[in-house]
């Protein structure tokens, strides 16, 4: 009895939930509506792109003209819709992606997942032999990979990302298999400003959710007391 009696307090709550018309209300209901698409779509994009982020966005001008500050870039694990190659292997195929030869890819440097994640060009795969010559340019210097993996390079940056000393993350390392988020698919101009300013769009968007229903509630609240009125004078 006493959980049938609960079952009937909750399909009661449920609908009290979904018929009342108190703001507070209304706007928690529009609010889970929200977050239901938006995990819906989600959802999606994960079942589709195989990866998680599925989408980011471009911060910086390191791969310009290809891709500029404010693209949002689908991305797809390594080895979906197409087999994976770097600038080498596109060299010899003669595969392009984003105006260059090899596929760009989205990684993890050094494998920190506490930073954003870096979306360069994949060049080609070492290991841990000496390289002398990268993107077809003789280095000056022997470079001996600390461990296998990719060389990156972003398309306006004048040399690659391994070697290079950055705050926070230290010397660039050469990017294993496990530190790849995926690869670029295709990117949207200027729709990347939406998840950059994500937290100031939901402000906005939830203020005039509230403002909307409070200007709903004082309408409603007018027009009963219009409604008062009439049926006074009617009397």
């Amino acid at each position: 009895m006493a959980d049938n009696d609960n079952k009937r307090d909750i399909r009661t709550l449920v609908s009290q939930f979904r018929t009342s018309d108190h703001w507070a209300v209304s706007l928690a209901r529009d609010l889970l509506w929200i977050v239901a698409v938006v995990g819906g779509i989600a959802l999606a994009l994960f079942l589709i792109c195989g990866t998680w982020p599925a989408v980011v966005t471009i911060e910086s001008q390191s791969m310009v003209p290809h891709m500029n500050v404010g693209d949002l870039v689908v991305v797809v694990q390594k080895d979906r819709y197409g087999s994976f190659e770097t600038w080498v292997d596109g060299k010899k195929s003669g595969k392009l992606m984003y105006g260059e030869y090899g596929d760009v890819i989205i990684y993890k440097p050094n494998g920190l997942t506490s930073i954003h994640p870096i979306i360069h060009r994949a060049i080609q795969y070492v290991d841990n032999e000496p390289v002398t010559e990268i993107k077809g340019i003789k280095l000056l210097g022997n470079y001996t990979p600390p461990h296998a993996g990719y060389i990156t390079w972003g398309d306006n940056n004048p040399r690659p990302d391994q070697g290079l000393n950055y705050p926070v993350i230290g010397i660039i390392e050469p990017v294993k298999e496990e530190w790849v988020v995926g690869k670029a698919l295709f990117s949207v101009p200027l729709a990347g400003y939406l998840p950059l300013h994500i937290i100031e769009v939901t402000i906005v968007i939830v203020g005039i959710m509230v403002i909307h229903e409070l200007y709903l509630r004082s309408r409603q609240n007018k027009m009963g007391k219009q409604s008062k009125k009439s049926g006074k004078k009617q009397r």
